[in-house]
């Protein structure tokens, strides 16, 4: 089992900054990778960035390409999502998520954060 805790969201103005935080316990060396989502009410949840933990291996929706990065602490067991410059479009709640093998799903998720940027 592995639990998952976000952490970091909140209200900023439109090309601010924000960084979100995901703190594992549990089994988390051993997954495969971490993962961030985010999704809005009404809305498909939407792939925003992904990491490997045991190599320095990142992917990116195009969306948000250039403007966020996602960096882990293997120390900390902790993954991050650093938001720069930030659009309204960008308003969420942020979900970081674990995946045990490569087959793209993620199987433990966390309880979410909100992201709100205001125009």
């Amino acid at each position: 089992q592995v639990q998952l805790v976000e952490s970091g969201g909140g209200l900023v103005q439109a090309g601010g900054s924000l960084r979100l935080s995901c703190a594992a316990s549990g089994r988390a060396f051993s997954m495969y990778a971490m993962g961030w989502f985010r999704q809005a009410p009404g809305k498909e949840r939407e792939f925003v960035a992904r990491i490997r933990w045991s190599e320095i291996s990142t992917y990116y929706a195009d969306s948000v390409k250039g403007r966020f990065t996602i960096s882990r602490d293997n120390a900390k067991n902790t993954v991050y999502l650093q938001m720069n410059s930030l659009k309204p479009e960008d308003t969420d709640v942020y979900y970081c998520a674990a995946a045990r093998g490569p087959s793209g799903n993620y199987n433990y998720w966390g309880q979410g954060t909100q992201v709100t940027v205001s125009s």
